[in-house]
């Protein structure tokens, strides 16, 4: 047995019980969630008792529940629903905008990519300079900068009247581009959506390519491989997750894009978010009907984020196994 001066010099042992609970901190993320629930889910609830017109903004139409809205929108025998005809004008609209969506996508990550690249492998030393250059025009509205595409794209603008007073074209003869005039239709709105989202794609590809581990392509020369089938077997598959990221950030604004087909394109350019801007402050107002068409847009934007994150964590997986 230990004696009274052992025991005196034995620290004490503390009792080893259950640890005390802490009181609850889960109200800390009351605020952000009140934020979120108010941002995001109250205007596609309202959304949706529009949809089913237990809302309405029709005068004499009383709130009562229907799905006549939906039945418009969906033909009732998709087996002998004719898409490009005339009874389907919306799912026209949304064909044909989905279209010139993918198309806008390739095009401006395909355009994007040899910039980021500059950027990343070539210009070393003055690469935030040059990005500073390319994101300077993104300090003012986005408006303002479809409006000056406007005034220089227009039949009398200063692209036309320049080459009017160089003697190339003839006075009143505007240019013309693979067929196409260079406004109101769908070369200039292709032209202006390219501008505005290149550099969203450029730059998660610059991140990507500069974070690139470059003694991976050093291996690769050193193995014997030449430029084109480095960056073709090495860089281009190592780079896929920036170029996924940056196709999704062009894919999801332009699919309801409306103010720059509105202010730069024409009749034959009309697109599906111009189709909803119409339905709710346009000249055939049914919030109703446009309702069905933002939802179904919502739906079809989730679905793609979804397929492309897909691909994006499947790239990143294998790049870091």
């Amino acid at each position: 047995m230990a004696t009274a001066e052992e025991a005196s010099v034995r620290p004490a042992r503390r009792r080893v019980g259950r640890p005390r609970l802490r009181p609850a901190k889960g109200w800390l993320a009351l605020p952000p969630a009140l934020y979120l629930l108010g941002l995001l889910i109250l205007p596609i609830a309202l959304l949706s008792l529009y949809s089913v017109f237990l809302l309405t903004n029709l005068i004499g139409v009383t709130n009562v529940f229907s799905l006549s809205a939906w039945q418009d929108f969906f033909p009732s025998n998709p087996f002998t629903w004719k898409p490009w005809s005339t009874e389907s004008v919306f799912w026209n609209r949304f064909t044909l905008s989905m279209c010139v969506t993918l198309i806008v996508s390739l095009v401006v990550t395909t355009m994007a990519y040899p910039l980021a690249y500059f950027l990343a492998f070539v210009s070393e030393r003055r690469r935030y300079v040059f990005l500073f250059i390319l994101l300077a025009p993104f300090f003012t509205s986005f408006l303002l900068r479809v409006l000056a595409w406007q005034v220089m794209l227009n039949d009398s603008g200063v692209i036309n009247s320049a080459l009017w007073q160089l003697g190339i074209l003839s006075d009143g003869q505007p240019l013309e581009i693979f067929g196409m005039g260079i406004f109101r239709t769908w070369f200039s709105v292709g032209l202006v959506l390219g501008y505005s989202w290149i550099p969203f794609v450029a730059l998660p590809i610059f991140v990507v390519l500069e974070n690139m581990d470059r003694r991976v392509i050093e291996a690769a020369q050193d193995l014997g491989a030449s430029r084109f089938m480095t960056f073709l077997r090495v860089t281009l598959p190592l780079s896929l997750p920036g170029v996924i990221a940056g196709f999704v950030f062009v894919l999801i604004p332009t699919t309801g894009e409306f103010v720059t087909p509105q202010l730069v394109g024409g009749t034959d350019t009309y697109m599906f978010g111009q189709a909803i801007q119409d339905l709710f402050i346009g000249t055939a107002i049914s919030w109703n009907t446009g309702s069905v068409l933002a939802i179904w847009l919502m739906a079809v934007v989730v679905v793609l984020i979804a397929f492309s994150s897909r691909f994006l964590v499947m790239d990143l997986r294998e790049g870091t196994e």
